[in-house]
């Protein structure tokens, strides 16, 4: 299951990511990791070749900049809200919003799907959920934060949605042309927030390892949505949280909570009803 293959590559990209931003300030490691995959992807192309198009430069160069713009406001959110808040809410509006484009388009998925769908909307909110905050710092739940989580959200749903318009023909190159929009943003913003160095040591390792699983996870995802139709492509991609969770209880040794669990279980329900859509 391409859709799956893609969830699983962006939770783990996430988990790397993550650490990383542990020991240096997320946007450094982005700086890293967003150029390599622009690369790798572009290397991608060429092998696999395609039609480069207008349509193809337009919804990929689209789809990078709500990628650019839902990380940097994603992090934006957590620094300065509540997790437990922030990022279940995010997670559902990912899933969301391209599950809404999808039904508004005239996608009718079959009974047993649809109530695979419900299950894992419910099931990205309790994998998201945080059990605590080790900040001791009070995180409110401002409206700078609600519109920064919402905007987030909302972003990175519409990832999926335009790069679902690009040109089956134009194979991966949609995917080259959005994250060289999506690296020319992050430029942008680094060298305006004074974040334009690049990260040493074992933090640079984690970012170069993090582009080539976002590599890998943005051309299943591709690959997912043209063969699926949006609504359950998207949602099962949606999962992604369940990866990273799973990797931080196995390999940080965090304390899952039974709400996670639950949330994980749910998970995998909705992916074999999915499946058999």
């Amino acid at each position: 299951m391409l859709a799956l293959a893609s969830a699983i590559g962006y939770g783990v990209s996430d988990f790397v990511g993550g650490i990383a931003s542990r020991r240096v300030a997320a946007l450094r490691v982005v700086l890293i990791s967003y150029p390599l995959a622009m690369v790798l992807l572009g290397i991608l192309a060429l092998v696999v070749g395609g039609t480069i198009s207008t349509l193809a430069v337009m919804w990929g160069a689209l789809c990078g900049v709500s990628q650019a713009f839902g990380v940097w406001w994603f992090y934006a959110a957590l620094g300065s809200g509540p997790i437990s808040v922030v990022s279940p809410l995010t997670a559902v509006l990912v899933a969301a919003v391209p599950l809404s484009v999808g039904l508004a388009s005239g996608e009718r998925p079959g009974l047993i799907a649809g109530i695979g769908t419900v299950l894992a909307l419910v099931a990205v909110v309790l994998v998201s959920r945080e059990a605590t905050d080790e900040d001791v710092r009070p995180h409110r739940f401002t409206a700078t934060v609600a519109w920064l989580t919402i905007g987030s959200g909302l972003a990175f749903g519409l990832n999926f949605v335009l790069i679902h318009q690009a040109p089956v023909d134009a194979h991966l190159w949609p995917l080259f042309f959005a994250r060289v929009s999506a690296t020319a943003i992050v430029l942008i913003v680094a060298a305006f927030t004074g974040n334009f160095r690049a990260p040493r040591g074992l933090p640079l390792t984690m970012a170069l390892t993090a582009a080539v699983l976002d590599t890998g996870a943005n051309v299943a995802m591709l690959l997912a949505l043209q063969a699926s139709m949006l609504s359950l492509a998207s949602v099962l991609m949606s999962l992604y949280p369940s990866a990273t969770v799973l990797l931080a209880i196995v390999v940080l040794r965090e304390r899952v909570t039974r709400w996670q669990v639950l949330g994980m279980v749910l998970a995998l329900a909705a992916v074999g009803m999915i499946s058999i859509h």
